[in-house]
């Protein structure tokens, strides 16, 4: 298998070469595949293919989020090829981060709850043809980590406060069958992605996106499993799902 890595798998790397001790993650005396994080033998990578999409997104992760083999956010970049990320710093802003939101190649947009935008911050709840500059490639901003980082992270990113807020209402994350947290905000990342690509029209992506976490979702509840014996048709039946769905965006 050579897979080819793509910016998560590279700022995993960076921030696992810093650390000064190893991240004690759950099942840490797993045998893990070092791009997906799933034990070895439940890796999904083979199964990995990326979409064609019109989107963009960046993740802009606290700290040592992309260490966690739970992080999702990794998803979005498995299959999105426009996918940026970048550790958050309070004090000093990535200029490489700042220029890609800057760029007049994309549109940005922070990807968060209405109810925290700034008084001059616009708040939409869809892409509407008239929210967006037909030259420009939509940019999903992601704030990657815990909800009470999350808030930190806007709150302390001044850069972010002049951008438009896109906010999704509790009836679009019932329509797609999301889990959430206790508030109707609080989904995974790759979920949040999954509502983003919905709502710029990429629907087919969008459910692709979604088998792509439930297979994900499945096989980390394998590796946690102590079974001896497992029985992996559920694994092979989300692949083929996934494999099916992606070959069938890809045909039109």
């Amino acid at each position: 298998m050579n897979l080819k890595q793509h910016a998560i798998h590279k700022l995993y790397q960076y921030r696992k070469a810093i650390s000064t001790r190893p991240y004690g993650a759950r099942g840490k005396n797993l045998i893990r595949c070092e791009l997906c994080l799933l034990a070895q033998t439940y890796c999904t990578c083979n199964s990995r293919q990326q979409l064609v999409s019109d989107n963009a997104f960046l993740l802009i992760m606290y700290d040592d989020e992309v260490l966690k083999p739970s992080n999702s956010g990794r998803l979005i970049a498995d299959l999105i090829p426009d996918t940026h990320a970048y550790i958050w710093s309070r004090t000093q802003a990535n200029q490489k981060m700042l220029a890609l939101i800057q760029d007049p190649c994309y549109q940005p947009f922070v990807i968060f709850p209405g109810e925290y935008a700034y008084p001059q911050q616009t708040v939409v709840s869809e892409l509407k043809p008239t929210a967006l500059d037909s030259d420009k490639k939509p940019l999903f901003i992601m704030l990657d980590g815990s909800w009470r980082e999350a808030i930190k992270m806007f709150r302390k990113s001044p850069y972010l406060h002049d951008l438009p807020l896109l906010s999704f209402t509790p009836e679009t994350v019932a329509k797609y069958g999301l889990r959430k947290g206790s508030r109707d905000f609080q989904l995974g990342t790759a979920e949040v992605a999954v509502l983003a690509m919905a709502a710029s029209g990429e629907k087919g992506n969008a459910e692709a996106l979604s088998l792509w976490f439930e297979l994900f979702i499945a096989a980390s509840m394998f590796s946690r499993s102590r079974q001896s014996n497992k029985d992996l048709t559920p694994l092979n039946q989300l692949s083929e799902e996934f494999k099916q769905k992606v070959d069938a965006n890809l045909s039109r």
